[in-house]
C-alpha cells in the first residue's frame, strides 16, 4: 500500500485506520511509521483537507534545509571559484568549473558538499554547461551594407542582360580515407560504418579540395576537385573549367562575367595572382570579368555557401570519403527540391606556392577599379592582342 500512495495519503490512511481501532500506537508500529506522522492526519482530516490534487505534500518550510543555507559562506564561496584566475596580465586565464574540482576546492575552504547540490547551486546563479559558439566574425565594415547594395545592383544589372553571375569558394578540404564525417543517417541495425579513431594525415591516402562555383541564375553547381594546393591559379582554374564545361553553352555569345567572392584566400581581393590568373582567363576567352568582393566579416553571406555547400554537406554527412571516386559521386548527387544540380570533376594539376607578381606584371594588367572601394569593387578587360 505505501509504495502507491504519497506521503499526505499516506498519513491520512494511517488516520483513518488509528480511528477504526482507537489505537494509534498500535498503528504506528504495525506500520513502521511516527505517532506524530499519524497525528499530522488526523489534524488535515480535522481541517477537511483530504483533496490532494494540487496540493503541497509538506508544508511550507518543512523538510531538509538546503545546504546554503545551513553554510551561510558557501554560496559566496562557489561565485569565488567561478571568477577567472591568475595574472590578470597573463595571456592564459583558467577557471576551476567542473564538478569535481569545483567539489576540491570547496572542501579546502571547509565546505562539505556534494556535486549534486553544487549543479543545482550552479543552476540557482544562472549558470548552465555550455559549448562554444562560433559567432565572431570580425568588426564590420561601416560601409558592408553599401557594399552589399552595390552587389545587389551588379546583379540585376547583368542578370537583366542575361550575362553569368557566378559566386566561388573554395569549400573545407577533406582527407580521404576511412575518416569519421559529421552527421547521422539511417543504418540496418548491427551494421555500423567504422572508421578511424584519429584523424591524423599520416593515415590519409591524400586530401580533396574542392573548389566551387555556383551559377546563381541556373541553380547549378560545379565543383573541381583538386589533390595539391588551394591557390589562385586553383581557383581560376575552377573556373575556365566551368566556363569551358557549363557557362559558355548556357551563355551563348556573351562576353562578360560577374564574379561575387570573399574578401581572402584564394580568391582574396589583395591576391595578386588571382587578378593575373582572371587576366589570363579574360584574354583566352575574350571575357570582360566584373569582381565583387565581399566586405570583410561577412562570409557566410556569400550565396555559394547557404546554396551549394551547405548541400553537399548534408548529402554526404556520415559518410566516410575513403576515395577521390567516392568524392566525385557524392558531389555529383547532391541536389534539391528546388532543383540544384551539380557538376564535379577532378583536377590532378600540380598548383605549386609562393608565387609571386611583381609590380610592373600587375601594371601590365587590363584592370580597372571601380569608382567605389576600388579594392573590392573591379573589371578585368582583355588585354589587346600584340601587333
Amino acid at each position: 500500500m505505501r509504495v502507491i500512495l504519497n506521503e499526505k495519503q499516506w498519513r491520512q490512511f494511517l488516520a483513518l485506520e488509528a480511528l477504526e481501532r482507537k489505537n494509534i500506537q498500535e498503528v504506528a508500529q504495525d506500520a513502521g511509521a511516527s505517532k506524530n506522522t499519524i497525528r499530522r492526519g488526523l489534524e488535515e482530516m480535522k481541517e477537511d483537507n483530504l483533496s490532494t490534487s494540487g496540493a503541497r505534500q509538506r508544508k511550507k518550510g518543512a523538510g531538509r534545509k538546503k545546504k546554503e543555507s545551513q553554510d551561510e559562506n558557501l554560496l559566496a564561496d562557489l561565485e569565488s571559484l567561478l571568477d577567472p584566475k591568475g595574472d590578470p596580465m597573463s595571456l592564459v586565464r583558467w577557471t576551476t568549473k567542473s564538478m569535481a574540482h569545483l567539489k576540491q576546492a570547496l572542501q579546502v575552504m571547509g565546505h562539505h558538499v556534494g556535486e549534486s547540490t553544487i549543479r543545482r547551486m550552479l543552476q540557482t546563479l544562472g549558470y548552465s554547461l555550455r559549448s562554444n559558439k562560433k559567432n565572431i566574425e570580425g568588426v564590420s565594415h561601416p560601409d558592408r551594407d553599401a557594399q552589399f547594395a552595390h552587389i545587389k545592383g551588379q546583379c540585376h544589372l547583368f542578370e537583366a542582360r542575361g550575362d553569368p553571375i557566378i559566386s566561388v569558394d573554395c569549400k573545407k578540404k577533406e582527407l580521404i580515407g576511412d575518416f569519421k564525417n559529421q552527421g547521422r543517417e539511417w543504418q540496418e541495425r548491427g551494421k555500423d560504418t567504422v572508421v578511424n579513431v584519429y584523424d591524423f594525415v599520416s593515415l590519409a591516402d591524400g586530401k580533396a579540395i574542392p573548389y566551387g562555383v555556383y551559377d546563381l541564375v541556373h541553380n547549378r553547381g560545379f565543383v573541381n576537385v583538386g589533390i595539391d594546393h588551394d591557390t589562385a591559379a586553383f581557383a581560376v582554374e575552377s573556373i575556365r573549367r566551368w566556363w569551358q564545361q557549363s557557362g559558355k553553352a548556357l551563355y551563348r555569345g556573351s562576353t562578360h562575367l560577374l564574379i561575387t567572392a570573399d574578401g581572402g584566400g584564394s580568391n582574396g581581393g589583395r591576391n595578386r595572382l588571382w587578378k593575373k590568373q582572371l587576366q589570363e582567363l579574360a584574354n583566352q576567352e575574350q571575357l570582360t570579368i566584373t569582381v565583387a568582393h565581399y566586405p570583410p566579416a561577412t562570409s557566410k553571406w556569400n550565396k555559394i555557401e547557404h546554396r551549394l555547400f551547405s548541400f553537399i554537406s548534408i548529402n554526404w554527412r556520415a559518410k566516410p570519403l575513403t576515395s577521390l571516386e567516392v568524392v566525385l559521386e557524392l558531389l555529383s548527387h547532391t541536389s534539391t527540391k528546388e532543383g540544384l544540380t551539380v557538376t564535379a570533376m577532378k583536377d590532378s594539376n600540380v598548383y605549386p606556392t609562393g608565387l609571386k607578381v611583381s609590380d610592373e606584371e600587375l601594371a601590365a594588367l587590363h584592370l580597372i577599379h571601380d569608382a567605389f572601394h576600388g579594392e573590392w569593387n573591379y573589371t578585368i578587360r582583355p588585354q589587346p592582342s600584340p601587333s
